[in-house]
Parts: structure tokens; C-alpha cells; sequence
């Protein structure tokens, strides 16, 4: 599942980044990636594997800045690699995004903004909606996610800025979690609220197709058609660590009660406007209608459900 960070305040956003996206590392990930606007205009910075490597890429420079966004990736769409992970850019480099969830029109998208010559650099779906904000953009970061959301279908949680627009943050969400951290001079969005504890323990949580614009003082929210939301904060009392199990006495409780949207994520991109499963991605053929025996191979939790897809393949 992947994590989304953001930071605008007094602090440098980059150290603020980092941590945040070290909090949110229980989730899993298999790639990682920071983008602060600053002095030098936007810098994007990411990589390939654990945390760390980010860390080290980014150790031998300063980057300045104090509005900043990032992730944590787990692939869906395009193999984990340096070029896939998130944060992605628009052609220009002054938009980035960083995105959880699944675009599911992302293909027919993709193929409009090609023919009006867009050129991508990933294979992920997320790549689209940097291009669709720049598409989009005409002074107002709020009115171009406005009518991005409009073009997308699926699950998103989104963290978008603008180079031209330095020291704002527009996070959006629909079926993917997203939380805004209230401070001090300084304001913060994540995935989970663990990533804002060391910061804040003022909360809003975004319900579905609900944005938040962030700045330095202040965090306005608004619905999907852009008009003005009015939200109450709640106070946080849970501890880091019971804050990762999501309010739950344990992980293993936390992950049943996930399951129903465990499930949905992951149907979502394979299931088409007729209700049909389709699993063309795996390459299944007619040896497999053939096959004789099929072995499931698992452990821990996974274990359990290999005993019960047992039952469900000899049945079917």
C-alpha cells in the first residue's frame, strides 16, 4: 500500500519528508521519493528500494525548501525502478504528484495526452494526472485538481504542487485514505496518521472526493466541485505505536477488518464496466484448464487462506 506525505511550514520540508515516510514504512513499499519547492524552483529526488537509499541519494546535497510532498511506492502499474517510482512530473517539471490508489482509465488517458504530443517517461498510471494538471493549469492549482478529478476513474489519494505556486499543497482523495495534520505555522497531510504524530495531534480526515489546500497558515477545504467545506478537527490520544494498528488491540485484527478494502483495491483494475473478471495481465492460457495439480505455496496469515483457496480450487 503506498504512503503520501506532504509538509508546508517554517521547517525545511526535506528532513520532515523523510521521517514522515519512515513512519509510514509498516505499510510496505518498494521504492521512495521526495519533491520541495525551494529557491532553485522544484526538485524531484528518488529511488529504487528501501528508504535508505533515498537517504543516501540525498545526503551529499541541500535542497532548500519548505513545501514538499512525498511517497512511498507499491507497484501496481510498471515494474518498481527509479523511473517508476513516485513523485511524477509533468513534461515542464513545475507540477508534481504524488498518488495511492489506481487510475483505471489511465490507458485511454494516456493515449490522449500522446496524441496531443505528450511524451511520458513511466509506465505507471499516475504519470497521467501530472499531465492532466499541467493540461489543466491556468494560474490555479485548486481549479486544475478540480477538473483532473473530473477525467479520473478509480481509487485516489493525491498530493499535488505547482512550482508556480510555492508554498501550497492540494491533496485530494476518493477510496484511498488521506489525513491533514493541523500545527503550528506549519501544516502536514499523510496516508496514516502515525506520519504526523511528532508534528501534531490536530486532525481532519478527508471523506471521499474531498480536497484540502494547505499553506504555511492555514488549511481550506472544499468538495468536488470546488465550493467551500467546513470541517472540525479531531484530537489524536493514541501512541505512535497504537496509531500504526489503526486504533485495533493488535496488527492481526487491524488487517481482518481491512479486508473488504484489501479486496476491492484489488479487484478494482481488473474488473470491467460488465462486472467480468479480467486477468489478462497474468498470461493465463489453456494449459492451465489442462493442469493436473496446483500448489499453493504461503505462510503466516497467508498460510490460513491457501487452506481455504484449497477448497475454492477443487471446487472449481
Amino acid at each position: 500500500m503506498c504512503g503520501i506525505v506532504g509538509y508546508v511550514g517554517d521547517r525545511d520540508a526535506t528532513p520532515v519528508l523523510v521521517n514522515a515516510l519512515r513512519k509510514l514504512e509498516y505499510r510496505g513499499y518498494d521504492s521512495a521519493g521526495i519533491a520541495v519547492i525551494g529557491p532553485e524552483g522544484l526538485v524531484v529526488r528518488k529511488a529504487k528500494g528501501a528508504l535508505r537509499r533515498l537517504e543516501e541519494l540525498i545526503a551529499t546535497e541541500t535542497i532548500r525548501g519548505s513545501c514538499g510532498i512525498g511517497h512511498t511506492r507499491w507497484a501496481t502499474h510498471g515494474e518498481p525502478s527509479d523511473v517508476n517510482s513516485h513523485p511524477h512530473t509533468d513534461v515542464s517539471g513545475r507540477i508534481a504528484v504524488v498518488h495511492n490508489g489506481i487510475i483505471e482509465n489511465h490507458a485511454k488517458l494516456r493515449a490522449w495526452l500522446e496524441g496531443r504530443g505528450v511524451a511520458f517517461r513511466s509506465q505507471t498510471d499516475t504519470e497521467v494526472i501530472a499531465h492532466l494538471v499541467d493540461h489543466h493549469y491556468e494560474g490555479d492549482l485548486l481549479k486544475a485538481v478540480v477538473a483532473v478529478m473530473g477525467r479520473i476513474e478509480g481509487s485516489y489519494a493525491l498530493a499535488v504542487v505547482c512550482e508556480d505556486e510555492p508554498g501550497k499543497i492540494v491533496a485530494v482523495r476518493k477510496d484511498s485514505p488521506l489525513v491533514v495534520g493541523l500545527g503550528k505555522a506549519e501544516n502536514l497531510i499523510a496516508s496514516d496518521v502515525p506520519a504526523l504524530l511528532e508534528y501534531t495531534r490536530e486532525v481532519v480526515y478527508l471523506e471521499d472526493k474531498e480536497i484540502a489546500v494547505l499553506t504555511r497558515d492555514r488549511v481550506d477545504f472544499f468538495d468536488g466541485a470546488g465550493e467551500r467545506l467546513s470541517k472540525k478537527p479531531s484530537h489524536v490520544d493514541w501512541d505512535v505505536a497504537a496509531a500504526e494498528k489503526g486504533g485495533f488491540e493488535h496488527f492481526m485484527l487491524k488487517e481482518i477488518h481491512e479486508q473488504p478494502k484489501a479486496l476491492t483495491d484489488t479487484f478494482r483494475a481488473r474488473v470491467d464496466g460488465d462486472g467480468k473478471v479480467n486477468l489478462s495481465e497474468i498470461g493465463l492460457d489453456e494449459s492451465w484448464a489442462r493442469a493436473r495439480r496446483v500448489v499453493i505455496t504461503a505462510c503466516g496469515t497467508a498460510w490460513h487462506a491457501g487452506v481455504v483457496a484449497k477448497y475454492a480450487f477443487e471446487r472449481i
